[in-house]
């Protein structure tokens, strides 16, 4: 479920407080809460996350401007919205000073203030963080486009998209450069949560107490270094997706708060001793084996059970060499210079459906472009590819033995139904599937291309 927007309304008279909360909950976006003074306005920002704050100014004991100090320290992503009796223009420029977004004056108009409240959220969903923004930047022009014509692909998208409707923890497994993060895009945006952010942590690249830092945050003095108070990354993913990358490499030191989190939504800053909650959608992925990782003490089981809701196995690409046609044309026409890209011919094709490519779509991906740059000719042949030999399938049909320079689609099309029915030990059922095609097809283009069976291949 897609949380709200918290707004925390603080003022000394209960009478303000409950009409307050009663106009502002009408709007059904908003779940509204209060306090009557400054020390209990401060316990509820240490509880949850709260996007806009209705601060009065003058309160006994600790009074709104203290309070907004304190939230300029703490909670820096949370916007303030003064409220006075006292609607001066000496009160509102020092609020302003101070980081208020706005002032309120009392009596206020009820149209006016939730204008105000609606532009502070916009703002906040604006601005929300600098890494937020990084990160939609990059999910927002950066390649998401999944390129897929063999069954086991539309398998698995069509199961990511059924998932992608409900809240349930997704794991993804799949090898190195296969898309995981693709799929985890395309979770993000088939979910209610698709205009939420969307947050990667790259769990493989932080150490342990980084990483803990990274996720949940930390206090000023925490640690060296911990000049000011920072929010974790499941803060900035609040109402949104946290996609956790090579989750298999969390230490065993992080994993018990990751688990603890997971069950309950509640966290810690390091250094921190209250207790925050927030409502994210958890994505996982890892190219490791999971289960060999907890029978080797290096994972806790527990945590994998709750990682485990819903597991997505993305095939590698030498299980689904049908799609390579279909990716090497858009790696051409993405990293082309000029308007018309270069073409491949049928050698380098043929090569490129031999090879294994044990790094998958990210290393077919950079094969292309390195043949672009290697290549002086607007075709691409055989030998603008630096491919190793040891990864070319040893059933593959042998490229000398035939003309490739002078292949037919035909040709090529008959080649391709070989090394799949090699592929899958000439089981048609399961190359049929593989190709995308029905039985009784694959049976006439074996009878039109006179494929050996596996009897005459004996």
């Amino acid at each position: 479920m897609v949380r709200n927007h918290t707004i925390l309304v603080v003022d000394d008279e209960p009478s303000v407080c409950f009409l307050l909360k009663e106009e502002l909950s009408e709007q059904k976006k908003f779940d509204v809460f209060t306090a009557n003074d400054g020390v209990a306005a401060m316990n509820a920002l240490q509880q949850r996350p709260i996007d806009v704050v209705l601060l009065d100014v003058k309160m006994p004991r600790i009074g709104g401007m203290e309070v907004l100090k304190f939230i300029n320290e703490h909670h820096p992503k949370t916007l303030v919205i003064m409220l006075s009796n006292y609607a001066d223009v000496k009160t509102a420029i020092e609020a302003t000073k101070l980081g208020a977004y706005d002032f309120v004056g009392k009596p206020y108009s009820r149209d006016e203030l939730l204008a105000t409240v609606n532009r502070a959220i916009q703002h906040r969903r604006l601005t929300i963080d600098v890494e937020l923004m990084k990160y939609e930047l990059s999910r927002k022009t950066g390649e998401k486009e999944i390129i897929a014509r063999s069954a086991a692909m539309k398998a698995m998208i069509a199961t990511a998209k059924k998932v992608a409707a409900s809240d349930s923890i997704v794991h993804i497994h799949g090898a190195s450069g296969s898309g995981k993060e693709l799929i985890a895009n395309l979770i993000h945006d088939e979910s209610m949560r698709h205009d939420r952010p969307f947050v990667v942590v790259n769990c493989a690249s932080l150490p342990d107490t980084l990483l803990e830092s990274e996720l949940f945050g930390h206090e000023k003095g925490a640690f060296t270094n911990a000049h000011q108070m920072k929010q974790g990354l499941v803060e900035v993913a609040n109402g949104g997706s946290l996609f956790l990358d090579e989750v298999g490499d969390i230490s065993p030191i992080v994993q018990p708060k990751l688990l603890r989190f997971l069950e309950t939504g509640e966290f810690r800053r390091v250094g921190g001793n209250t207790s925050m909650k927030v409502d994210v959608r958890i994505i996982s992925a890892t190219n490791k084996d999971l289960h060999g990782e907890v029978k080797a003490g290096r994972f806790r089981e527990d945590l994998l059970y709750r990682l485990n809701v819903v597991t997505l196995r993305i095939p590698p690409l030498k299980d689904r060499k049908e799609d390579i046609p279909l990716l090497v044309e858009y790696f051409l026409k993405r990293k082309a210079k000029t308007k018309s890209p270069k073409k491949i011919d049928n050698t380098a094709m043929h090569a490129l459906l031999a090879y294994d490519w044990p790094g998958n779509i990210r290393e077919l991906e950079h094969a292309i472009e390195g043949a672009m740059l290697l290549s002086h000719e607007e075709t691409i042949t055989s030998k603008d590819f630096a491919l190793t030999q040891s990864n070319v399938g040893q059933n593959a049909p042998n490229v000398a033995a035939s003309d490739p320079s002078t292949m037919t689609m035909e040709e090529l099309e008959k080649m391709h139904i070989e090394l799949t029915l090699k592929r899958f030990n000439y089981n048609r059922g399961k190359t049929a599937k593989a190709l995308g095609i029905t039985l009784k097809t694959l049976y006439l283009k074996i009878k039109r291309y006179s494929i050996p069976t596996q009897e005459e291949n004996k």
